[in-house]
C-alpha cells in the first residue's frame, strides 16, 4: 500500500502546483495571500477533521510549542505562492524541491548526520543545475525585466530560493520536534507525534488565515471564497497529499521518498501540457539536472 500512497501524493501535489500557477495572478496584488487563506481553511478543516475523528490526545499548548516550524512552512509557502505570479512553473518548481538536500546538509552540519559520497555528489549535481537555470533566467528573459522592472525581476526569481531555504529550515527543525526523546511537544507518543505536529501546523495555518482575512477586508480588498475555485482545488489537493504522504512516508519512507521527489517531473509536464509554458532547450536541460539529482539524493540517502 505504500506505493499507492506515494503515487497519490505524487498527483496530488502534481496537481496542487498546477492549480498554484492557475490562480497566480500577475496583476492581482493580493493573489499570494489569497491562496493563504484557501489553504488555511481548508488545513483548518482537515484539523478538526482529525480532532474529531482520531483520539491524538491534542494539547493546545502544542500550538504555540510547534509555533517556529509552523511559521517556517507558512512563510515559505507565503513567499512561494507570491512567485509563482511571475515565474514560470516548470523553473520555480525544481529550484523549490531542492529544499530537501538543502535539509540534508543542515543535518550533516549541525546534528552530525553522515552522508555518502554518493550524495554529496548528487548534491553537487543539483547545484550545477540550479547555477545554470539562474545563469539563463538573468541572460536570456529580457521580457520579463521588461514588464516587471530589474528590481521586481530578481525579487520574483528569489522567491523559490527563499521557499527552498525556509523549508529546509523547517525540515531540519522538523527533525528535532518529531524525535520523542527531543521534542518540545506534549502528551505525545510514537504512534501520535506525527499528527499532533502536524494538526498544530494545520491550525495555525488558519488562524493566519483569519488574520489575512481581515487585513484584506481592512484594505477593502475584495475577497469571496466561492470565487477562487482554483486556489481551492489546490489547498484541497495540497492537504490530501499532506494526508497520504503520512502514510507512505510511515509504511516505507526509504522506497517513498524517491517517489514523492519525483512531482518535480509531473508539475513539469502539468505545465506544459495545461499552462503551455515553454522554455529553452537549455533550461530543460538544466532543470533536468536539478531533478536527476533530487531523485538521485533520494534514493541514496533512502538506502
Amino acid at each position: 500500500m505504500w506505493f499507492v500512497f506515494a503515487l497519490a501524493t505524487t498527483a496530488l501535489w502534481g496537481l496542487a502546483e498546477l492549480f498554484y500557477k492557475k490562480g497566480a495572478k500577475e496583476d492581482e496584488k493580493y493573489s499570494h495571500l489569497k491562496t493563504c487563506i484557501c489553504v488555511g481553511v481548508i488545513m483548518g478543516l482537515h484539523a478538526v477533521f482529525t480532532l474529531l475523528t482520531k483520539r491524538i490526545g491534542f494539547d493546545p499548548i502544542n500550538l504555540l510549542r510547534y509555533l517556529p516550524v509552523s511559521l517556517l512552512y507558512i512563510v515559505s509557502m507565503a513567499l512561494s505562492y507570491f512567485g509563482m505570479r511571475f515565474i514560470e512553473e516548470s523553473i520555480s518548481d525544481p529550484i523549490e524541491n531542492t529544499s530537501g538536500a538543502l535539509c540534508s546538509i543542515l543535518c550533516v552540519i549541525f546534528l552530525g548526520y553522515e552522508m555518502s559520497v554518493p550524495g554529496w555528489i548528487t548534491i553537487g549535481i543539483i547545484v550545477i543545475g540550479l547555477l545554470g537555470i539562474s545563469f539563463l533566467e538573468q541572460r536570456d528573459n529580457p521580457e520579463r525585466k521588461a514588464r516587471l522592472g530589474k528590481k521586481m525581476a530578481i525579487i520574483s526569481f528569489a522567491m523559490p530560493f527563499a521557499y527552498a531555504i525556509l523549508d529546509a529550515a523547517g525540515s531540519f527543525v522538523d527533525v528535532i520536534y518529531l524525535d520523542i526523546e527531543t521534542t518540545p511537544l506534549v502528551n505525545v507518543t510514537e504512534e501520535t507525534i506525527e499528527e499532533v505536529a502536524n494538526t498544530s501546523y494545520e491550525l495555525t495555518f488558519f488562524l493566519c488565515a483569519v488574520l489575512l482575512f481581515l487585513f484584506l477586508k481592512a484594505r477593502k480588498v475584495r475577497f469571496e471564497f466561492p470565487k477562487q475555485s482554483d486556489k481551492v482545488a489546490a489547498a484541497v489537493c495540497e492537504t490530501a497529499g499532506q494526508f497520504t504522504y503520512v502514510y507512505a512516508m510511515s509504511a516505507n519512507g526509504a522506497l517513498a521518498a524517491p517517489v514523492i521527489s519525483s512531482v518535480c517531473i509531473v508539475s513539469l509536464l502539468l505545465a506544459h501540457i495545461f499552462l503551455k509554458e515553454k522554455l529553452t532547450w537549455k533550461q530543460y536541460i538544466f532543470i533536468g539536472i536539478v531533478i536527476v539529482g533530487i531523485i538521485a539524493l533520494a534514493v541514496i540517502e533512502g538506502e
